[in-house]
């Protein structure tokens, strides 16, 4: 008799009492791991004041344009630890750079940023000792060849086995 009165009683308080708890308890431990995940990675400092950053919008771009028009291009290379660069002109002629620098980043996380002092080699190129894990990568450039500016490049990399891909 008692267990014909269990099975009558069905769906009650306490059953929808432990579906709750464990449906917020599913929910505030994927919060809780999410807000760690996020602490621990990428700041999203990108800038640090964004109001003069506005301001020099307008003569970076002007600094831009004026590249562009030069039609330069440039060859990049990795291997063996070290990054190579070199500028061409719009006849592909080597640009003789002076000296430049080359700041390397991941794409979010700042870890692993670094900034390295390219030094000219034989034929305008610009070397410097640098070892890459594998993955994404952005590297700018900045390079004296002799304008009123540095020249400017930005290249998203992707590195594999220590070498260009």
């Amino acid at each position: 008799m008692r267990e014909a009165h269990i099975r009558k009683r069905g769906f009650t308080g306490v059953h929808m009492l432990v579906i709750m708890l464990a449906f917020f308890s599913v929910i505030i431990a994927v919060n809780a791991t999410m807000a760690v995940f996020a602490n621990s990675s990428w700041s999203g400092f990108v800038v640090r004041n964004s109001y003069v950053a506005s301001q020099e919008f307008n003569e970076k771009s002007a600094q831009w344009r004026a590249q562009a028009e030069l039609g330069w291009g440039s060859k990049l290379a990795l291997s063996d630890g070290r990054i190579s660069y070199q500028l061409f002109d719009r006849d592909d002629l080597p640009v003789a750079a002076v000296k430049g620098t080359v700041s390397i980043r991941r794409p979010i996380g700042d870890s692993e940023d670094r900034t390295l002092l390219l030094k000219p080699v034989a034929g305008g190129e610009l070397e410097a000792d640098t070892a890459l894990r594998d993955g994404a990568w952005i590297a700018e450039f900045e390079i004296d060849a002799g304008l009123d500016h540095p020249y400017r490049e930005i290249r998203r990399l992707t590195v594999q086995d220590g070498e260009l891909r």
